[in-house]
């Protein structure tokens, strides 16, 4: 079987099921959203109608399988997709797309041939219940249509969670009505980086854009049609650049600020006074309209202390509330917005910083610092996504050599992304049940376009939605239907990486880039963290 990721369990049968022109399909009206994706979905590349009826293929409801636990059966007389829930369905369904030839991923005929799936039983369910992706859409700008296509690329590998990171210094990619200043001044810079920032070479083109309202409910509709939760996030206190050159009311100096034109941790922070705290409270009752879900992220990353520290009112106000210091500033700052988001049923997710002032209460951290900090998180009692930068973020290059693209941090391998388990050793079978699941991320400050996007992420992501789904470690097996799901990736257009390296037109000779080694990033993580206590 080729499927990726791998089912947790299935037995091969003998004989195939053989699609008819008129092979019906039948579905509880409790699981017709998998019934009708599948229809619409298959039709265009096959030409198969799949009519209402009996006999063919059927989506059957069944008690007693997790939400998005399905069992399929395909036999030389029928397919039989059974589930508890819908999400369970249409992973099924998922499932069967993949069974078939690898042309049904196209999105039209390709000529005459006959559809057929093998006989096989198949009982699935996820290890997490977080598979996730975050898009860094704040640095480059990814159009709308782009953004619904990586949509169906994550649910085609079993991913439900898009983390959409709207805000930075150098970009504000969401309409706010009540500041529309967000979005005429704050989505666009003059010129971006040509590679790495440490050659100090500039391209001297504007860049920007951002989604309207419309596009976001749009956004997130689509994807609940596809069982991918869309969580924002809005970047507090620091990451707001962008935020602060529309209105300069909320940072610390008295000199207006362009949106940053650079990469790396800005020093730009927001103020700390109440005004800022209610602008960004406004901010917030609008992102709660968009995005139903029950996660917003509200940053907490990469805060310099600087402008605090020789802030006046900032002082003030480590004084009158008496902290320690500035750390413990940012966990009294971001607890207003924790706590508000708490009081509208809505569940906070921060990055790990946050720890190091103490975490505020019914926070989710998410962990990208390493195990240290996800252990940590679950041994506070808080419950934790784990994004480890040194093995799950995709803007790390591929391979050793020049011939990679923006070559960046150190090499995150196929193997290592398919071998990376997202849950920190030494936990207790308690504190093991904190760890939600885990999120890759693509962060796009050297990734400039969405040809480049699918260069990074893929076939890595495929490697990543194994590793939380299935966990499934032997890689030689997977690298052989690894072979079968390129040609899936093909018929979908997508330009992933080939193993052999990177085709001509995939280099990027003019942008240079910054590679470190393993051991140069272990040895930033044991300095960022070396505050933190177990």
């Amino acid at each position: 079987m080729t499927t990726i990721p791998l089912p947790a369990g299935l037995v091969p049968g003998e004989g195939q099921f053989t699609f008819t022109s008129g092979t019906p399909l039948t579905a509880d009206p409790a699981l017709s959203r998998a019934a009708a994706w599948l229809r619409g979905t298959l039709l265009p590349a096959t030409g198969l109608q799949l009519p209402e009826g009996t006999g063919g293929v059927e989506i059957r409801r069944v008690e007693g399988l997790g939400p998005e636990e399905y069992r399929l059966t395909a036999t030389a007389d029928s397919v039989l997709i059974e589930a508890t829930g819908p999400a369970g369905a249409f992973y099924g369904a998922q499932t069967l797309r993949q069974l078939l030839d690898p042309a049904a991923f196209r999105a039209g005929r390709t000529g005459e041939r006959v559809w057929s799936v093998p006989a096989v039983r198949v009982a699935d369910a996820p290890r997490y219940g977080w598979r996730g992706c975050l898009i860094d859409v704040a640095r480059h700008f990814l159009p709308k249509n782009d953004l619904l296509r990586y949509i169906d690329l994550l649910a085609a590998h079993k991913l439900n969670v898009l983390h959409l990171h709207l805000t930075d210094d150098q970009g504000w990619r969401l309409e706010i009505r009540k500041y529309p200043r967000l979005t005429e001044v704050g989505a666009w810079r003059r010129e971006s980086p040509v590679g790495s920032i440490v050659h100090r070479t500039f391209d001297g083109r504007p860049h920007g854009g951002y989604y309207t309202q419309d596009d976001i409910r749009e956004i997130v509709a689509y994807a609940a049609d596809r069982f991918v939760t869309v969580v924002p996030e809005v970047d507090l206190p620091g990451h707001t650049q962008a935020a602060i050159a529309a209105y300069p009311e909320l940072g610390n100096l008295a000199t207006p600020l362009d949106v940053r034109t650079e990469w790396g941790v800005g020093q730009n922070v927001l103020n700390v006074s109440d005004e800022t705290i209610a602008f960004f409270t406004d901010v917030l009752d609008e992102v709660l309209e968009l995005f139903p879900g029950e996660y917003v992220c509200v940053g907490g990353d990469e805060v310099p202390k600087t402008q605090w520290n020789e802030s006046v009112p900032a002082k003030e106000r480590i004084r009158e509330l008496g902290l320690r210091d500035a750390d413990e500033l940012q966990t009294w700052f971001m607890r207003h917005f924790t706590d508000y988001l708490l009081a509208r049923g809505r569940r906070p997710l921060a990055w790990d910083e946050l720890m190091e002032g103490g975490l505020p209460e019914g926070v989710t951290v998410a962990a990208w610092r390493g195990g240290k900090c996800a252990a940590l998180a679950a041994r506070s009692g808080h419950e934790v996504v784990v994004s480890p930068f040194a093995e799950t973020y995709l803007d790390f290059r591929q391979a050793e050599g020049g011939g990679e693209p923006v070559p960046i941090g150190s090499v995150t391998s196929l193997n290592a992304v398919h071998a990376f388990d997202p849950v920190p050793g030494g936990l207790t079978e308690e504190e093991r049940g904190r760890v939600l699941g885990a999120q890759a991320a693509l962060w796009t400050e050297h990734i400039d376009s969405p040809r480049l996007l699918d260069y990074m992420a893929f076939p890595r992501l495929a490697a990543f939605a194994e590793a939380v789904w299935s966990g499934e470690r032997d890689f030689e097996d997977f690298l052989g239907r690894l072979a079968v799901h390129e040609k899936r990736l093909d018929a979908l257009g997508v330009e992933y990486r080939p193993a052999a390296g990177p085709h001509p037109w995939q280099r990027r000779p003019d942008a240079p880039g910054n590679p470190r080694s393993r051991a140069e990033i272990d040895g930033k993580l044991a300095a960022w963290t070396a505050n933190l206590r177990f």
